[in-house]
């Protein structure tokens, strides 16, 4: 007997800014979002991570600025003008991210929403809430929801403190 019922994800529908790493296409929650800057060279800090690149003076706040690329263990690629860094306000943490490129402001429904696959490997799906799919036209959009709150509370990482959050 088969379902007819699709497994939804943990993603909301909502507005997501659209980035990209390689020829995969991110989604985080544009509510996050404070500001995308272009690609400045941060300050490096002594014994930090591969994928922590170092601080920027924002304003007069010291914002850590870290490598999504290197984080998701993607291949490296050269910063060029496309690049830029997505500045997050996270609670009351400012981090910023480098990405690719940012491509644009898209709308969720909840039915475009479906739940990350059970890989059964060393693929480690904790940082995305799920996947949607964008019908534009005749092309079809696969956008990787991630669940930057996570990412950035992960022990490995702890630039912002974990959330509570709240049961369904």
């Amino acid at each position: 007997m088969t379902s007819n019922t699709i497994p939804v994800s943990s993603a909301s529908a909502g507005e997501y800014l659209t980035f990209r790493l390689g020829p995969e296409e991110y989604g985080i929650p544009i509510l996050q979002v404070q500001e995308i800057r272009g690609y400045s060279e941060p300050t490096r800090i002594a014994n930090a991570p591969g994928h922590l690149k170092g601080v920027l003076n924002l304003r007069g706040e010291i914002v850590p600025i870290l490598d999504l690329r290197l984080k998701l263990r993607l291949d490296c690629a050269p910063y060029n003008n496309l690049t830029v860094t997505i500045v997050l306000n996270i609670g009351a943490q400012v981090v910023g991210v480098v990405v690719d490129s940012v491509s644009d402001v898209v709308a969720v429904e909840r039915e475009q929403l479906r739940s990350v696959p059970d890989f059964h490997s060393n693929i480690d799906a904790a940082f995305v809430n799920g996947i949607a799919t964008i019908q534009q036209g005749d092309q079809q959009r696969m956008l990787i929801l991630m669940d930057i709150e996570r990412l950035l509370s992960s022990d490995e990482l702890g630039l912002v403190p974990p959330v509570e959050r709240l049961a369904a």
